[in-house]
Parts: structure tokens; C-alpha cells; sequence
């Protein structure tokens, strides 16, 4: 089965796509960590990328599909895959059909943009291992210290509260679309972001395992 998460940024398309993943027994292919992967080692790709994402736009469509591309002609992809993060324009949407990848299923997570906005802003990384940690969800248990390894923790570029701002405003504008171009297809799921974990990936893995 291949399958798309879908969503504003910080729906929980990734917390949602590991999980489906894990029951699934299929790989969760993340765009934003293989694009931060990128940008870490300063790949060509990364440093392409790098401008796009510290202001909260997102990638030309040609970078972001040859990544995707190389990717799904992977072996572990050939049972099925989750993708995360793509598409996200109908451009996108369009060149994985015309690559002959089939869609099963989109799962989009709907969630409010105050909601997203307090999600992301609260969002701190360590610095050195890259544990996540939430000041609401997830606090860590010292502050602004992982419990990991002891490091200091920080906020991503693309999480500061301007950025996240831009983001909601070019999802809108540009990925909102893809509802209607899956929907069309008769693929579109929906399911309320705002329940918890367990409640969104209960509903989630029930969709993904009933006959369409």
C-alpha cells in the first residue's frame, strides 16, 4: 500500500507516519529529514535547500521530486511506502503520477492554525543528538536541557514563531489545493489532528486497514 500524510506542518504527520509505519510493516519516507540530512552534511541538495527552508518557503518542485525519486526505486519501498511531507503543490502530485507511482490512500490530519502555531514555536531540539522536546507536551527534565545526553536544547530556524507564520501562510496557499485533487480521485481521508496520539493513529490504522 502507498500512502500520503498530509497536512499543515506540525499536524503530526510524522508522529502518525511512524506509527502507521511500525503497524504497516512498510518505510515512512520523510522529505523534511532527508532535506535536514542534507543540510547537515552540505550536500549539494542541502545547500540548495538551505535558503528555501530558513525562510519558511518550500523547495522547487524539481529538487524535492528527484530526492523523492531516488528514494522510492529503493528496495525497501517496493512492498509500499508512507510518504511524508509530499507532495505538496499539485505540481508535485502530478509528476508522481505521471511517474507511474500509484496512491492508495491520503490521510489528511486536520488541524487548526492556532493549534499549529502553539505546537511548533514550542518545539526545542538538542544540539547535539536531536531529541525532541516540547515546553508543553514534552518538557524535558531539566530545562533547556536534554535528558539524553545533557546537552544544551535549541529552536529550529523553521520553528520560530515568523517562520512557522509564513509556513501556515504558503501551506494555504500552495498544498491546501491537494485536497481537492485527491479528493477527486476518491482517496482523501480525513481525521481530527487535535485528539490524542493514540486516539488520531487508532482512527488512522483503522482507515488504512478497511477496504477501500
Amino acid at each position: 500500500m502507498n500512502i500520503i500524510f498530509f497536512g499543515a506542518p506540525g499536524a503530526g504527520k510524522g508522529t502518525q507516519g511512524e506509527i502507521a509505519s511500525k503497524a504497516l510493516g512498510i518505510p515512512e519516507v520523510s522529505t523534511g529529514n532527508m532535506i535536514r540530512e542534507a543540510l547537515a552534511n552540505q550536500t549539494e541538495i542541502g545547500k540548495k535547500a538551505k535558503e528555501y527552508i530558513e525562510n519558511g518557503l518550500l523547495l522547487p518542485d524539481e529538487v524535492v521530486i528527484e530526492i523523492i525519486k531516488e528514494r522510492l526505486s529503493e528496495d525497501d519501498c517496493k512492498n509500499g511506502f508512507i510518504l511524508d511531507g509530499f507532495p505538496r503543490t499539485i505540481a508535485q502530485a502530478q509528476a508522481l503520477e505521471d511517474l507511474g507511482i500509484k496512491i492508495d490512500k491520503v490521510i489528511e490530519i486536520q488541524v487548526d492554525d492556532e493549534t499549529i502555531l502553539e505546537r511548533m514555536t514550542g518545539r526545542r531540539v538538542c544540539s547535539k543528538c536531536g531529541a525532541s522536546y516540547h515546553l508543553l507536551y514534552k518538557k524535558p527534565m531539566k530545562e533547556n536541557v536534554c535528558d539524553n545526553c545533557g546537552s544544551p536544547l535549541m529552536i529550529r530556524k523553521d520553528d520560530n514563531a515568523d517562520t512557522v507564520e509564513t509556513r501556515i501562510k504558503v501551506y494555504h496557499e500552495q498544498t491546501e489545493p491537494l485536497k481537492s485533487f485527491y479528493e477527486e480521485r476518491g482517496k482523501l481521508y480525513k481525521v481530527k489532528g487535535t485528539q490524542s496520539v493514540e486516539e488520531v493513529s487508532n482512527e488512522v490504522i483503522n482507515i488504512l486497514k478497511a477496504r477501500s
